[in-house]
């Protein structure tokens, strides 16, 4: 720790603070446009300047100098730094109005207009009038993709975005040329930037220079209703701030979680708001013949009722969705039990996971912080960077840390850090858990080593036995131990981990999702999308759900229901944090929340569910699983279940793993209906021009 004075205040901090930083702790405030907390110091725009008593009789940039570089007095008084003496006030001056030298004053036209750190600091540091009368610097718009509109003009060369595209994100798309007057940001050949965190470089611009494509001339802040969430994109659970004016949702924002995404999202969870307006179900549909025909609640439930009633309840069967809220997945499962139906499940996939195993078994044990704490990683079947893209810019950061080696059972990709590639399937996992192989040494070594495996390894006729043969490699090389458990399960649906945990499973003689294809005469599809639909045969199927997708195209009745912007509802994410979505604004048409209809539906099928209000249905689950009620907390698993699975055992194919996730921009109903994610996805698979025609 290190003491010094700031304005007069004594304060204490830790010896690898900046003066910045220091500042900032005793309550001073100091402007800056180049200093990031999650990105390497540059130092180059000059507006932190503070006066160090004793230093040269200059303002010093105080994000580029620590404190343990302040020299005490001379009979060992405190070091001291100013923060508001008419030396910094005029320094502070003196950058603001080179940094207006060039601006272009076009705030009332410009989308960071009341969300802008220039325009901010310049009513506090700024100064009336300009002494510059010669003619302003421009320079041309740059095309780096879909999602980032430009106007370089007002680059001020933070290199916000440089440091990060290359420091967090992982590849060096963005960069600087020419020098002084001339120095550019560009993706040099004018490619669009391939990052899949690309979007955040328009948090990270403080001026308008790097905005929001999708998002220009909608709105301006102040006209929006500001609600803050936990995003579904993906199992990682990313706090959000969903931004709405009247029904509609205009963007998405992230919100700072140290525990899971920092202050990062990926471009699908940012950009997806135009599929929540897009395909919508809005009425309900019932089948009549060939074509589904707009249809009261009344007809689609009484039309439901009839199909049930002419069938055995074991000819029945319910499989919930990936965006599925813990909420309605308790209720279908109550509903389903009323029936007595044995046949729901909540794994779209045939992952091999089962609550049974144990909740260690299924859950990402040494949590999304934990990452950091670990010293070697063997990932199993997954791509992180397209399953979960913030946690993998958490594994990049422990990389860039230093002493981390990584290894990677599956196909080779480029995860954006360097690993070595042991094996494409289950004989180098078989190998590893016997004992043998260089990476074992490794993982043997480390204090804490982790084991992360995907879905790509349990969504699989044998996943079972690679969840046993990785749990018995997690055993070996002590990756669970007292105050360390490693053994880590990569999730890529935000429902699933709430799905497991309530127990929406098949119950004993009931059949899974593969087991009900084609032998089922009613099928419930709780907003599932992602199952073969011409496999159900002539099941009769009623589809709860948000979209015009393949659920929709396949059902005999539709139900219109509410995406997680338009309910409150609880998910449990990969690491088993319970989490809560905020109704951010109202479900279009006639369209409800996925509770309230499997409520009303209940008591037209003469089984009426035992709640009449969400407060009602949340009672009843937690009574049943009370760890549901502690919200943003985790219920760790029993590391017991590690050891107990390693002895699984059962035959491995000889089939190299793949990632579940082939198109990162088309996962899900509500990325299907975007045309952003579509846009993205076509430069993807490389069916658009890159340059900007």
């Amino acid at each position: 720790m290190a003491r010094l004075k700031v304005d007069g205040t004594e304060i204490e901090v830790p010896d690898h603070y900046t003066l910045l930083q220091a500042a900032e702790e005793a309550g001073a405030e100091v402007p800056r446009f180049c200093f990031h907390e999650r990105l390497s110091v540059a130092g180059n725009c000059r507006m932190c300047l503070v006066e160090v008593k004793g230093g040269p009789p200059k303002p010093a940039a105080s994000c580029a100098m620590g404190v343990r570089d302040l020299r005490p007095g001379p009979n060992g008084e405190v070091p001291e730094i100013f923060t508001k003496t008419p030396m910094v006030k005029k320094a502070r001056e003196g950058v603001m109005e080179f940094l207006l030298i060039n601006h272009p004053l076009d705030c009332p036209i410009c989308d960071q207009g009341g969300e802008c750190d220039l325009q901010d600091q310049a009513m506090a540091y700024g100064v009336d009038s300009s002494r510059f009368h010669e003619n302003k610097r421009a320079v041309e718009d740059k095309y780096i993709g879909p999602l980032v509109k430009t106007i370089m003009t007002r680059c001020i060369h933070c290199t916000r975005c440089i440091r990060f595209s290359t420091e967090v994100a992982g590849v060096s798309e963005l960069g600087a040329t020419g020098r002084g007057e001339d120095m550019e940001i560009t993706t040099y050949l004018e490619q669009a930037m391939t990052s899949e965190l690309q979007g955040n470089v328009i948090d990270l611009c403080p001026v308008g220079a790097l905005t929001s494509k999708p998002y220009a001339f909608q709105a301006r802040p102040w006209e929006l209703t500001k609600t803050q969430s936990i995003d579904v994109m993906d199992a990682a659970g990313s706090a959000i701030r969903v931004d709405t004016r009247g029904r509609e949702v205009m963007r998405i924002l992230p919100v700072v979680n140290e525990a899971i995404n920092e202050e990062w999202i990926s471009d699908k969870t940012r950009f997806v708001w135009d599929g929540l307006r897009t395909q919508r179900l809005d009425r309900p549909y019932v089948r009549k013949g060939q074509r589904l025909q707009p249809a009261t609640w009344r007809e689609a439930f009484e039309a439901v009722a009839g199909a049930v009633a002419k069938t055995a309840p074991e000819k029945i069967g319910a499989i919930a969705g990936d965006l599925a809220g813990v909420e309605e997945m308790f209720a279908l499962k109550r509903l389903m039990q009323s029936l007595g139906s044995p046949n729901y499940d909540c794994r779209q996939d045939g992952a091999a996971l089962d609550p049974s195993l144990g909740r260690a078994s299924y859950i990402f044990n040494p949590t999304i912080e934990g990452i950091e704490d670990a010293d070697a990683l063997l990932i199993i079947g997954a791509n992180p960077r397209l399953e979960a893209s913030v946690i993998n810019a958490r594994i990049r950061k422990r990389w860039r840390m230093g002493d981390f080696p990584i290894g990677v059972i599956g196909e080779a990709s480029d995860l954006r850090y360097d690993y070595e590639a042991l094996g494409a399937g289950t004989d180098t996992l078989k190998d590893l858990a016997g004992g043998s192989g260089k990476f074992f040494n490794t993982l043997k070594k480390a204090k804490r080593p982790m084991i992360l495996v995907g879905q790509g390894a349990l969504a699989r006729p044998d996943g079972r036995a690679v969840l046993g043969h990785a749990a018995k490699l997690a055993t070996a090389v002590k990756a669970v131990t007292e105050d360390w458990n490693g053994f880590a399960v990569l999730h890529t649906a935000a429902a699933r981990v709430g799905g497991l945990d309530i127990g929406f499973v098949p119950e004993d003689g009931g059949a899974d999702v593969a087991g009900m294809m084609g032998k089922m005469d009613v099928v419930f599809l709780l907003g599932a999308d992602e199952i073969d639909m011409d496999k159900l045969g002539g099941a009769f199927t009623v589809y709860i759900g948000t979209h015009g997708d393949a659920g929709a195209h396949r059902a005999d009745v539709i139900l219109p229901a509410s995406t997680y912007t338009e309910k409150t509802a609880t998910y449990v994410n990969t690491e088993g944090r319970v989490q809560l979505t905020n109704r951010a604004g109202f479900a279009p048409g006639e369209a409800k929340e996925d509770w309230a209809i499997l409520r009303a539906l209940s008591e037209v099928l003469g089984h009426k569910l035992p709640f009449d209000s969400l407060n009602a249905l949340r009672a009843a689950l937690y009574e049943v699983h009370p760890h549901m009620a502690a919200v943003d907390a985790i219920e760790p698993g029993d590391a017991t279940a590690i050891a107990e699975m390693a002895d699984i055992g059962g035959a491995l194919s000889p089939a190299a793993f793949t990632s579940p996730v082939r198109d990162f921009y088309l996962t899900n109903p509500i990325a299907r209906a975007s045309a952003i994610m579509a846009e993205c996805s076509a430069l993807a698979r490389g069916e658009l021009k890159q340059a900007a025609e």
